[in-house]
């Protein structure tokens, strides 16, 4: 892919896979757009980009899970004479525990930031990548997406629904220009635990998250429409369906507790 002249925007870019994201796209030679709450983190991320791989590079602080922050957001790229060939839709967070003992607040945040920010910045973003005939979206989902997790039920069914989503976007795309890719990542280096709780660590060991982009902006050149990172996460992602539905639950509930 030939990404110099280009604009990404990437959500979530504060931390973890979104600011290496900005990284490895930085460093393909495209101007990239960081949204993210952490103001001060983004203008530091941003400068060191500039200054390393000569792109322009924009921090926009931004708390999508606000109702109309989308809206806003393509109000402000518009102002600011933006145009987006690639969008990357990481941002998103995790509630850990039993549902019935959740914060109402906290799981409405959780639905809408993993899942209608995505939809909706995607469909912002995306007819004008159309009309140009050129663009990628990148829709981060998880090794959760395949199968249900208990206590975390609400995060692995918002992520089954962005990979679900992003599948039929690739579908709908075919010949357009434009490509879909979900990525789904296992657990990996970010502060994703952090939020989470560490009781959702589950004793997983991390991949490393330049690996995880490296193989996303792979997998886009080969036109996936989705991708599994690593080789033990690609096997446990295919192990529903050789089992019963509740199978795969209990299976899934022994590992969340483990």
């Amino acid at each position: 892919m030939d990404l110099r002249g280009q604009t990404a925007l990437v959500t979530g870019a504060s931390s973890g896979i979104g600011a290496e994201f900005s990284r490895q796209l930085a460093a393909a030679g495209a101007d990239v757009v960081l949204v993210a709450r952490r103001a001060d983190r983004l203008e530091g991320l941003a400068a060191d980009l500039a200054a390393r791989h000569g792109v322009t590079a924009t921090a926009i602080s931004a708390d999508l899970a606000a109702q109309g922050a989308s809206e806003k957001l393509a109000g402000e790229l518009e102002g600011r004479g933006l145009t987006i060939d690639v969008l990357v839709n990481n941002a998103g967070f995790a509630t850990h525990g039993a549902f019935v003992d959740e914060e109402p607040a906290r799981i409405h945040d959780e639905m809408a930031l993993n899942v209608v920010t995505v939809v909706e910045l995607t469909r912002l973003l995306l007819p004008g990548m159309v009309a140009r005939r050129r663009g990628i979206v990148v829709n981060v989902a998880s090794t959760g997406a395949f199968q249900p997790v208990p206590t975390m039920a609400v995060y692995g069914a918002t992520k089954a629904f962005v990979l679900s989503f992003t599948e039929a976007l690739w579908g709908e795309l075919d010949g357009s220009g434009v490509c879909a890719l979900a990525l789904c990542p296992g657990a990996t280096e970010t502060e994703f635990f952090d939020v989470a709780g560490a009781d959702a660590q589950v004793g997983a060991s991390r991949q490393p998250v330049d690996e995880v982009v490296r193989i996303a902006l792979a997998s886009v050149e080969k036109g996936r429409p989705s991708v599994v990172t690593g080789t033990r996460n690609a096997l446990a992602a295919r192990l529903p369906r050789l089992l019963t539905r509740r199978s795969t639950i209990r299976l899934t509930q022994r590992v969340m507790a483990s």
